[in-house]
């Protein structure tokens, strides 16, 4: 009897075993992550130091280019025979360059990079302020100097790339130290002003002011190119390479993983700005900007006026106006006063009062937050303009003046740091770049505040730096947005 064939049965079993397999395991996700996350886990370390050192000296440049018009004003009054609005011309187009440039270089800086714009200014702003030290007249000074405001405008790239790199707990601490070279710009030039121009000219001042922005533009290139920015042009791998560089700096890791972020095609567009989301904030940033720099570079331009015209208690003394005689026997209306070692001496007492309130506006920043902060700082700018009116001593004119530099910087801290933190990274440097525009044109106003109607109406100069202060402070309280302890937004 043949047996059952039962094999071919078993051998069709077990490949039907054999073709079913074990079920296919979950792949296991690849860890992601942000810049946000690089930078928070890096840290702050070596590299921030340099990023601090090298940025921060921006501040020094471009306070030695903008208060070189308050100390240079007396002696080319005197030299080409100026009258009271020509003086004030100068100072209002050194800030129409800067005003039309820096909306340009905002733009620029959100499509092609901050750094690269950042090198375009300083060499610009450099090459024509050494020009300016040859200018054969009144109108190719104005000129030459407009063309350095245009540089200079493009100086803010340097804020931004600091507060793209800085982990968020520090940037309401480290920032605000940036007045430090604020101050260390301002202080250089009034020195340098007390001894060279008595000696070798203005021109020779000028010569020695770009010094630093040349200096500078070497050390550009020890900082790299914004990581946020890489990310969101789609080079994750430039980005990528700069965070490792950055977390060899300072002895630390990178996050698990690897770096993800959007590619963000629309960058740097004027519709964003005034969107929705951000129209009622852009539109109070740019009257505070307006505001502050109204309120600042008067102080600073009424500072000068007041001890070059001896306008303690609104009495100018007539014993010191001197009238030109041109070529053809007539008398010029113009006032030649220049200025004497003790003004030097208070312009830099006054100047010194930038650094007083730091530390008061570090912790108002870091506690009381950025909107509160900015709102009493700026009342109390309105209220010590007002004192101003009192009739006192020179001693008490350089208080109330020290009292209003460390009020008027302590509001541009804020500001800075409030407009930076605001925006996301596509439009960041756009909106602080027509935010610095609108700002100029209250620094535009300004001299013919200082300069012109101080000396027709000091109360009335007076009241309306006030009133604009005052306005300010409304507008810093009712901010919609608090920035205090918030990340970088990458996208709107």
């Amino acid at each position: 009897m043949a047996s059952k064939p039962t094999e071919p049965v078993t051998i069709l079993s077990l490949r039907r075993l054999s073709l079913s397999g074990p079920e296919p395991q979950p792949q296991k996700e690849t860890k992601m992550f942000t810049v946000e996350d690089a930078v928070e886990t890096i840290g702050f370390g070596r590299f921030h130091v340099a990023l601090f050192l090298i940025m921060g000296s921006t501040g020094v440049v471009e306070a030695m280019e903008i208060m070189l018009i308050a100390v240079v004003s007396p002696v080319i009054r005197c030299e080409w025979h100026l009258e009271n609005w020509q003086v004030a011309f100068v100072t209002t187009m050194v800030f129409f360059g800067y005003m039309v440039a820096s909306v340009l270089f905002g733009l620029l800086a959100d499509r092609y990079g901050r750094w690269k714009i950042l090198l375009l200014s300083f060499v610009w702003g450099a090459y024509f302020s050494l020009l300016t030290s040859f200018a054969p007249s009144y109108i190719w000074f104005v000129f030459l100097r407009t063309m350095v405001g245009c540089g200079v405008s493009g100086h803010s790239q340097g804020l931004i790339i600091k507060t793209e790199f800085l982990p968020t707990k520090y940037r309401g601490y480290m920032l605000p130290l940036s007045q430090v070279f604020w101050l260390a710009g301002s202080l250089l030039i009034i020195g340098l002003a007390s001894v060279v121009i008595p000696t070798i000219g203005w021109r020779w001042l000028i010569r020695l002011a770009s010094i630093p922005g040349i200096i500078l533009v070497l050390a550009f290139k020890f900082i790299p190119e914004s990581a946020r920015f890489n990310v969101s042009t789609g080079n994750t791998q430039a980005a990528l390479r700069t965070l490792q560089r950055i977390a060899r700096m300072n002895r630390s890791v990178l996050p698990e993983g690897q770096l993800l972020e959007p590619v963000l095609d629309k960058r740097g567009r004027f519709a964003d700005l005034l969107g929705v989301k951000y129209l009622r904030t852009t539109l109070q940033i740019w009257v505070i900007w307006l505001g502050i720099s109204f309120a600042y570079y008067g102080v600073i331009l009424a500072s000068a006026e007041l001890l070059e015209r001896d306008l303690v208690c609104g009495v100018q003394s007539e014993s010191q106006e001197v009238h030109s005689v041109d070529s053809e026997g007539s008398q010029s209306p113009c006032y030649c006063h220049l200025f004497a070692p003790s003004d030097y001496r208070t312009m830099i007492i006054s100047t010194l009062g930038e650094i007083v309130l730091n530390p008061l506006n570090i912790l108002g920043i870091n506690f009381l937050g950025r909107r509160l902060s900015l709102s009493i700082t700026m009342g109390c700018t309105a209220l010590f303009f007002l004192l101003l009116n009192i009739c006192t001593s020179s001693a008490g004119l350089i208080g109330f003046l020290f009292m209003l530099r460390a009020l008027v910087a302590a509001n541009f801290n804020t500001i800075y740091i409030y407009t930076a933190e605001v925006y996301p990274t596509t439009m960041r440097a756009l909106g602080m770049g027509t935010s610095g525009s609108l700002c100029r044109i209250g620094a535009m106003v300004a001299p013919f505040i200082s300069q012109v109607l101080m000396n027709a109406s000091l109360v009335g100069a007076l009241c309306l730096f006030a009133a604009v202060c005052a306005v300010c402070a409304i507008s810093a309280f009712t901010l919609p947005i608090e920035t205090k302890g918030r990340a970088l937004q990458q996208i709107k």
